[in-house]
């Protein structure tokens, strides 16, 4: 008999268009909520997961237990802060990329530099954009922001 080697750990990575304020102080405050409501919510459930928000666009890897990410990704769908909501990629996982329940990048001064090198913004515009692409974007500033706190290495 062969052994099963499917895991329950799954990695799905959506793109939305955001539905937020326009001006700067109201959406700040926006994100800052759902950040706030997700973090939580990903602690109870043991999901790690980055939301990286560029413009009217946000894209986010969830990881975790099948049920917790399926139920968080229809908890997403069904948020009116999101629409236009598409699966990007959907796959089983060994370990973990992400070590915080829950990491937002708002594409600013701070990291203008890495989301420009990434160029997602055109794939987003067009609904096409690349698993591959945003988990090295995502990887990209988690690295930036570990090495900020003096982190060199993540074992996780």
């Amino acid at each position: 008999m062969r052994p099963n080697k499917r895991t329950s750990l799954l990695h799905l990575i959506y793109f939305s268009r955001l539905n937020l304020p326009a001006e700067i102080p109201a959406r700040n405050r926006a994100i800052e909520d759902i950040a706030r409501h997700a973090q939580k919510k990903n602690e109870f459930s043991v999901i790690t997961s980055f939301l990286m928000v560029d413009q009217n666009f946000a894209v986010q890897i969830l990881e975790g237990e099948r049920t917790s990410v399926t139920d968080t990704f229809n908890r997403i769908v069904r948020d009116s802060r999101h629409r236009d909501v598409h699966i990007v990629e959907w796959r089983e996982i060994a370990k973990r990329d992400f070590v915080h329940s829950f990491t937002t990048s708002v594409r600013g001064p701070a990291s203008e530099a890495v989301f420009a090198k990434a160029n997602l913004l055109p794939s987003f515009q067009r609904g096409t954009p690349k698993g591959s692409a945003i988990l090295a974007l995502a990887q990209q500033l988690q690295a930036e922001s570990m090495t900020k706190q003096g982190i060199e290495h993540l074992f996780v």
